[in-house]
């Protein structure tokens, strides 16, 4: 299963989805937002540290398909030359807004676009029990997470992964980072 993170790194929550990653052994590709990397780059060198990837989400989360070449050239670009050699080769547009051309403007900085199997809609403050509910009802071998370690109250995130990785890891299932 390949757990990702949107919208970070947040001071106080991606340090509490570390720990509850660090926990279980899993590890998860954080979707990062060059604006944030460049505010709390402790945090950003913590999820890199414990053996997580750092993928691309832009400088300041736009709608990648609204974006003229030279809009997403300058958020992509941006933020992929602060995270250099510790950021992956992947790009997660936000709100997975594209048009018929991101795909191959990511190429050319190198980036692979990523975008989510499921999600248990965390960003619409749902209930720590339904994070785990959704991510043990939809658990399987190779299926995308998507929840959110930023963008705003992610305390219900925490608990439902903790709650949700006790039950998998039970079950055997290994969390590995969706980009390397």
């Amino acid at each position: 299963m390949y757990l990702t993170f949107d919208d970070g790194p947040h001071p106080e929550y991606t340090p509490q989805m570390l720990d509850v990653l660090a926990r279980y052994g899993a590890r998860a590709t954080f979707f990062v937002v060059g604006r944030l990397v460049e505010a709390y780059p402790g945090t950003t060198q913590r999820i890199v540290d414990e053996g997580h990837t750092l993928g691309n989400h832009t400088w300041n989360h736009e709608a990648l398909g609204e974006l003229t070449r030279e809009e997403f050239d300058e958020t992509v670009g941006r933020t992929q030359a602060l995270l250099g050699d510790r950021g992956a080769a992947c790009l997660r547009p936000p709100y997975a807004s594209m048009n018929a051309f991101t795909r191959d403007w990511a190429a050319a900085h190198g980036l692979t676009v990523f975008t989510w199997d499921t999600s248990p809609k965390d960003w619409l403050q749902v209930s720590a029990q339904d994070v785990a509910q959704h991510l043990v009802d939809y658990a399987r071998d190779g299926v995308i997470m998507l929840l959110h370690d930023g963008g705003g109250d992610r305390s219900q995130t925490v608990l439902g992964l903790d709650i949700a990785l006790r039950e998998l890891s039970s079950r055997g299932y290994r969390f590995e980072p969706l980009c390397t």
